[in-house]
């Protein structure tokens, strides 16, 4: 799980402070729980995650890993924000708000989990369909199965999973990405995530919406009012991932605090232990590669260290 923690300003912490998660757990717990440092100075603190799944699944998620959840407002995931957005309900004749979603449609194209299990969609009225014609709009919440009209999902794999938005690409409907992460960290190995898809679909000309980091539009924006937020000049994001955190606290005028260790680019950067330093000069290049550019660079965030 990726993700990221928000605080909001106190009289004595005058920033707001964005927490990396990954899917190391044995390190998540202590650095989640690690953030009561800062909140002894008033600090309030919201989780920001680009997960597909709902905030509530989150927060189980991390209860169960052992988080102290009461160090922090809430949860906000990217998935959270796509069902928001999307719902409706047509029993109470109740449009969805937004002029762009209220334009989609009802019948999608539902690109999906299997061994991670399958996204509900239960309450949106929506319509999964199997056949390209008949879709208005592409809904990615994973990369290894297709939601079937039945309401189960056909495992894939990535390559063939591909082959669909390129059908859909031809038929110039819009994709609605709810995880807009490239890859996740699994053991042993990174994953793609839907962020590779629809990136994939914009080069083929496809409309994009991007549900969560780093476009700025949305997630930030709840984040922000999540915490009772300051102006953007008062706070730092802190994140693991260049193209996401970093990227889009450029996006939205926030200083960045860019963590190294174990994160998304630790191979990249050629870190092998947690805490570990990386070299100025490679941290550079990689910005570069990236054009994300972080204010500040450290292994690990500076309030898990603190004693």
């Amino acid at each position: 799980m990726n993700g990221t923690c928000l605080s909001a300003q106190s009289s004595k912490l005058n920033e707001l402070n964005i927490q990396t998660l990954n899917g190391i757990q044995q390190q998540l717990v202590k650095l989640v729980n690690s953030s009561g440092k800062l909140a002894s100075y008033g600090a309030k603190w919201a989780i920001i995650s680009n997960s597909s799944r709902r905030a509530s699944t989150t927060l189980e998620k991390l209860k169960s890993l052992g988080c102290d959840t009461s160090l922090f407002l809430g949860v906000i995931t990217s998935g959270e924000l796509t069902h928001q957005y999307l719902l409706r309900l047509p029993i109470l004749h109740l449009r969805r708000d937004d002029e762009w979603f209220a334009s989609l449609g009802r019948s999608c194209i539902h690109l999906t989990w299997s061994v991670k299990g399958a996204i509900s969609l239960e309450g949106l009225g929506l319509e999964v369909v199997e056949n390209v014609q008949e879709a208005d709009f592409i809904l990615a919440h994973g990369t290894d199965a297709l939601g079937l009209s039945s309401g189960d999902s056909l495992q894939m794999n990535l390559d063939d999973l591909e082959k669909i938005p390129e059908q859909c690409a031809s038929k110039k409907i819009p994709m609605v990405v709810a995880n807009p992460d490239y890859v996740t960290i699994e053991p042993g190995n990174l994953r793609a995530m839907p962020g590779t898809l629809a990136a994939t679909y914009e080069k083929l000309g496809g409309e994009v919406k991007w549900m969560g980091k780093p476009h700025k539009q949305i997630i930030y924006k709840s984040a922000t009012e999540m915490a009772a937020a300051v102006d953007a000049s008062d706070c730092i994001n802190v994140g693991d991932s260049l193209h996401h955190d970093i990227k889009g606290a450029n996006a939205a005028g926030i200083a960045s605090l860019f963590i190294t260790s174990c994160g998304v680019h630790a191979t990249e950067l050629e870190l092998s232990k947690f805490g570990e330093a990386a070299d100025n000069n490679s941290v550079r290049a990689l910005a570069l590669k990236y054009a994300a550019y972080p204010t500040h660079v450290l292994g690990v965030p500076f309030f898990y260290v603190v004693n």
